[in-house]
Formats: C-alpha cells, sequence, structure tokens
C-alpha cells in the first residue's frame, strides 16, 4: 500500500476555487490510478474524478464536469483536484486514493481503491 496524504481544503465562498493536493509515498506512482472521492455527512462516500498512472486519461462524476479538473505531477508524487466555480452541494470531506495497476473508469467505486488518505475538509458556502 502506499501512503497518502491531502491538503488543500478550507472554507470558501460559493464560485470560489480551491486546489487539492494529494501526496504519495512510493517510488512507483506511475503505476497507480489516483482518485478523488467525497463524503457529505449522512451520505455514502461518492465518486469525484479519477486519473490514469499515465494521465492518459481521466473520468469524473457528471455533477462536477466542466468544473473539476484532475492531473498530476510524477515529478512530485502528487495528484491534484482543481476545482472552480464550487457549489454549496461541494461540501464535502475530500479523499485521496490509490489503485495499484487498475483502470480507470467513470464507475469507478471505493472497493476499487485500496490505499487512502486522511481527508481534507471542503466547505463551500456564504
Amino acid at each position: 500500500q502506499v501512503q497518502l496524504v491531502e491538503s488543500g481544503g478550507g472554507l470558501v465562498l460559493p464560485g470560489g476555487s480551491l486546489r487539492l493536493s494529494c501526496a504519495a509515498s512510493t517510488h512507483t506512482f506511475s503505476r497507480y490510478t489516483m482518485g478523488w472521492f467525497r463524503q457529505a455527512p449522512g451520505k455514502e462516500r461518492e465518486f469525484v474524478a479519477t486519473i490514469t498512472g499515465s494521465s492518459t486519461a481521466t473520468y469524473y462524476t457528471n455533477s462536477v464536469k466542466g468544473r473539476f479538473t484532475i492531473f498530476r505531477d510524477s515529478a512530485r508524487n502528487t495528484v491534484f483536484l482543481q476545482m472552480n466555480s464550487l457549489k454549496p452541494e461541494d461540501t464535502a470531506v475530500y479523499y485521496c486514493a490509490a489503485a495499484y495497476r487498475s483502470p480507470a473508469s467513470a464507475t469507478m467505486t471505493a472497493a476499487d481503491f485500496s490505499s487512502w488518505g486522511q481527508g481534507t475538509q471542503v466547505t463551500v458556502s456564504s
């Protein structure tokens, strides 16, 4: 398993932006499909976005398409989630996840990922 540490959460006004970061402690970062999930109070953890190890493909849940962008920097072993045009319904704890040598798709679930970060709170409110 790989250790993951998220950062970048916080409080933001509706329409604002945040960038989440997730640093991975591994020498084989390119072998991991990386994902972002979120969990709001009283709700199940839901898939947000994923990116393949080679960055050749990305997938998003419909509610964030056109607003969120997932990308990775292999030199820094870090995956990012750029979140623009944030809405109150984006409020949740956001988790980074890693899946070793896994195909990526828009229908990934938490069960597809074996390593998780501790989560970072994102609150969108006026």
